[in-house]
């Protein structure tokens, strides 16, 4: 009883001990201690990431325990909560700030990246922390790991080097070019200080099939060197395709000026051969420009019209700036192509047909089919306009078939409408993309089966460029047709690079004097001399000709007084369709 009262009054024992609790200090406290304090290492010990547990200490971090990979981060561990680091970094103490601002908060978890030490030694982290229960002390602790991810970082950022590289000449590549433009727009804001040149070598892929390509590899890195020494300081090179390059370069006050001399300055450097081995190649190029002044859009937007420029400056030989305009009439040939391959399906396109009158008669001697496209949204549609789309795109193949099918279907039905075999004939155009892709001669031969009408009503026009392009193709390929009778007419003559080789050679029956001579021939000496000069060989040839582009009486009178055999022209009648063109037969032959 003494004894109990002797606790009562705070003799004798703790009194803040709980009846059955060990007393502190005791060997009882101190194994409960050492068991949850082996429990908790053990926990540390099984994770497989850097974690140690922190405990705020009067707003200082203090690690109370650690597993092996937490010490095993380069003193990072000591220099983070004990000051022992000789050269404390910013970024450890922004890490001591934010463990002390985290255990300060009730926030359950929290997770950032971290990066520790500067320049290529620096190491990343990801750092996660996770509040643990309040102690009975009232201690605030969590548990802090630590996710190494420096190798991963060097990984990517090697990876990205790469991606934004060429592995051949070091140079930035289409990628880094366009980041580079996208960068330098940003820092203009509309100023227009800067302009992008779109480089491309002309005869690269004849050097590279002629030496190969180890050749070829050798003179893009020799190009590459030989633009950098030409460039300022501040202006970047990227090899954005095979032969292909790309220059940021910055204008000063002259604009355009700067940028037409930066681009005459690169023509210059490219001017001197190149050696190869023992050879002295000589390498031209393309150059085209777009000023940021020109921009309605991106980077990729700059780059495009640069591309533009470039393809400008393939066909005229010059240095080419971007115009305003050309995006737009891209966009209009891609709607075009899509819109044409649709109407060519659907058989949308008619023909109309110009004749030809026999100049020493008056009669018709004959038609040309000419295709024509009234679009049901836009209206009639030019075949200036469409049919380079359609040999550019490869849908001159499906027209031409469709131009000579229609064309012999449409004599079919004027021998059926007058009863007998009118004798007409009918002339179709053939363009130089036909004649390379597509099998000419069996395209014929059907359509005149389907039609039932004979080879010799039917005059092929061909340009001379389709001669020229290939002149073994198109020889097979006009042998054949003369085989099926047909008349073969050499169009625009005198405006191409004809060859009297050519002419003796080839089973050329008529050639067609260009528009451009016969309209201006009675005002023009000139021009009526070279029309002279081209009766005169077609008769030497035993050819026929044809005059294009008479409009007037006093120009079909002199032609004919000249020898021409035939004429077509708004003077006599402007393209028909096929009803007015049978009307049109019957009141001049009949």
């Amino acid at each position: 009883m003494q004894r109990a009262l002797k606790r009562r009054n705070g003799e004798g024992g703790d009194s803040t001990t709980p009846p059955g609790f060990p007393v502190p200090g005791s060997p009882a406290l101190d194994a409960v201690a050492s068991m949850i304090m082996s429990a908790r290492q053990d926990y540390l010990n099984a994770l497989p990431i850097a974690a140690a547990i922190v405990v705020d200490m009067n707003r200082v971090p203090v690690v109370v325990a650690r597993n092996a990979q937490f010490e095993m981060l380069d003193g990072v561990s000591m220099s983070l909560f004990e000051g022992s680091d000789p050269r404390p970094l910013v970024e450890r103490e922004s890490l001591r700030s934010d463990i002390r601002a985290f255990l300060a908060t009730d926030e359950p978890a929290t997770q950032f990246d971290w990066h520790d030490g500067g320049g290529v030694g620096g190491r990343h982290f990801i750092v996660r922390m996770a509040r643990l229960t309040t102690s009975a002390d009232q201690e605030r602790r969590c548990i802090l790991s630590l996710v190494d991810r420096t190798a991963e970082i060097e990984n990517e950022r090697s990876l990205r080097a790469e991606m934004l590289h060429d592995s051949l000449t070091g140079l930035p590549n289409r990628v880094a070019f366009n980041e580079a433009v996208e960068q330098a727009m940003e820092a203009d804001v509309g100023q227009g200080r800067f302009a992008v040149l779109a480089i491309d070598l002309t005869r690269f892929s004849r050097i590279n099939e002629s030496m190969g390509s180890i050749a070829g590899d050798e003179l893009i890195i020799t190009v590459a060197r030989r633009i950098v020494k030409a460039l300022r300081a501040g202006d970047m090179l990227a090899r954005t395709g095979g032969d292909e390059f790309g220059i940021l370069f910055r204008l000063g006050d002259g604009g355009v000026k700067d940028a037409l001399t930066a681009a005459r300055r690169l023509q210059a450097t490219m001017a001197t051969p190149f050696r190869l081995t023992d050879l002295e190649i000589q390498v031209d190029c393309a150059i085209g420009c777009a000023l940021a002044t020109d921009l309605v859009g991106d980077a990729e937007d700059l780059i495009r019209n640069a591309q533009f420029a470039l393809k400008r400056a393939k066909q005229s030989g010059d240095i080419e700036i971007y115009r305003q305009g050309e995006v737009s009439a891209a966009r209009r040939r891609l709607s075009l192509e899509t819109e044409l391959r649709r109407a060519i399906e659907n058989a949308e396109l008619e023909l109309a047909f110009q004749p030809l009158i026999d100049l020493s008669t008056g009669r018709v001697s004959s038609f040309e089919a000419l295709a024509r496209w009234d679009h049901p949204e836009r209206g009639p549609i030019s075949p200036i306009e469409f049919i380079p789309v359609a040999e550019e795109c490869g849908l001159i193949v499906p027209l031409g078939r469709w131009a000579l099918d229609a064309a012999i279907a449409s004599l079919a039905e004027w021998d059926r409408r007058a009863g007998y075999n009118t004798g007409t004939h009918v002339s179709v155009n053939v363009s130089a993309i036909q004649l390379v892709r597509d099998d000419v001669i069996g395209a014929v031969t059907s359509a005149l089966e389907r039609g039932g009408i004979a080879g010799d009503r039917l005059t092929l026009e061909l340009t001379e460029s389709a001669i020229i392009g290939d002149p073994e193709r198109a020889t097979r390929a006009l042998l054949g047709l003369k085989d099926l009778k047909a008349t073969i007419a050499m169009d625009d003559f005198g405006t191409g690079y004809s060859s009297l080789a050519y002419l003796q050679k080839l089973p050329i029956d008529c050639l067609k004097i260009d528009r451009s001579f016969v309209t201006d021939m009675i005002t023009d000496p000139d021009s009526e001399a070279i029309v002279r000069a081209v009766l005169s060989l077609a008769k030497a040839l035993g050819m026929c000709t044809t005059a294009e582009g008479i409009e007037t009486p006093e120009l079909a009178q002199r032609l004919a007084t000249l020898g021409c055999t035939w004429g077509q022209g708004y003077y006599f009648a402007r393209p028909l369709r096929s009803n007015a063109a049978y009307a049109y037969w019957r009141e001049r032959n009949t």
